[in-house]
C-alpha cells in the first residue's frame, strides 16, 4: 500500500510539472506526501540564524511595548528588507538601552512568529498534496467508468454526458490547483530566507 501510495504521488509530481523557479534541487519522493522540490525541514534553526547566545527573560520593561511592536512588525511579509532597515535604525535610534541581548530577544519573536508561520503552511502543502492524489483518483474513476459505459451493447449518453461534464470541472480545478502549488512551493523557502535577511538586518547593529 505504501508503495502504490508512493508512486501515485509520484506520478502526481510528474503530471504537475514541478520546475519551480528560483528552488534548487531535484524533487524527493523518499517522503510520499511532499510534492515540493525541496526537501521538507519543519522547523528553522534559530542557532544557525543567530550566532550569539540569547538570554532568557524578558526585554526591560522600559523598552519591551516598544521592541515587541518591532518584532510583529518585522514579521509582516508586506514589509519590505529595506523599510525593516529602516525601521530598525529608527527603533535603535529612538529607544536608549538596547543592548546585544535585547537585539537577540526581538530576533527571538521574528524567529518564532515565522517559524510558526512556516510550520503551518508546510501542514498545509501535505493537506494540498493530498488533496491533489485523491482528484486525480476521482478523475480517474469517472474515466474508468466511461469507458466501461462506451464498451457495453447500449451505453447509457445520458451518464456519459454527466460524467464528461463532471471530468471537465475536476481536470480546470487539478490544473488551476497545481498551477498554484508552484507558489506555494516557493513559500517556505522564502519564508526562511526572510527570517535570515531579518537577523543579518538586527546583527549588524551588535556591539560585540
Amino acid at each position: 500500500m505504501r508503495n502504490t501510495r508512493r508512486a501515485t504521488v509520484k506520478a502526481v509530481v510528474l503530471a504537475l510539472g514541478l520546475a519551480i523557479p528560483g528552488v534548487g534541487g531535484a524533487a524527493d519522493f523518499s517522503d510520499p506526501e511532499w510534492p515540493c522540490p525541496q526537501r521538507r525541514v519543519e522547523n528553522m534553526s534559530l542557532g544557525l540564524m543567530w550566532t550569539q547566545p540569547i538570554p532568557d527573560g524578558k526585554i526591560p520593561s522600559e523598552i519591551r511595548p516598544q521592541a515587541i511592536e518591532l518584532a510583529e512588525t518585522l514579521v509582516l511579509r508586506r514589509i519590505s528588507l529595506s523599510e525593516a532597515d529602516a525601521l530598525i535604525e529608527e527603533f535603535l535610534r529612538d529607544t536608549p538601552g538596547v543592548t546585544d541581548a535585547v537585539l537577540g530577544q526581538i530576533f527571538r519573536i521574528v524567529f518564532e512568529r515565522i517559524n510558526h508561520n512556516r510550520s503551518q503552511l508546510i501542514g498545509g502543502i501535505t493537506s494540498y498534496s493530498l488533496a491533489q492524489i485523491e482528484a486525480s483518483d476521482r478523475i480517474d474513476k469517472a474515466r474508468v467508468e466511461m469507458d466501461q459505459i462506451m464498451a457495453s451493447e447500449a451505453p447509457d449518453y445520458d451518464r456519459v454526458d454527466a460524467l464528461e461534464e463532471q471530468l471537465d470541472w475536476q481536470q480546470r480545478i487539478y490544473r488551476d490547483r497545481a498551477q498554484a502549488l508552484t507558489y506555494v512551493c516557493e513559500t517556505p523557502v522564502l519564508l526562511e530566507k526572510r527570517t535570515f535577511a531579518l537577523a543579518q538586518a538586527l546583527a549588524r547593529h551588535l556591539q560585540s
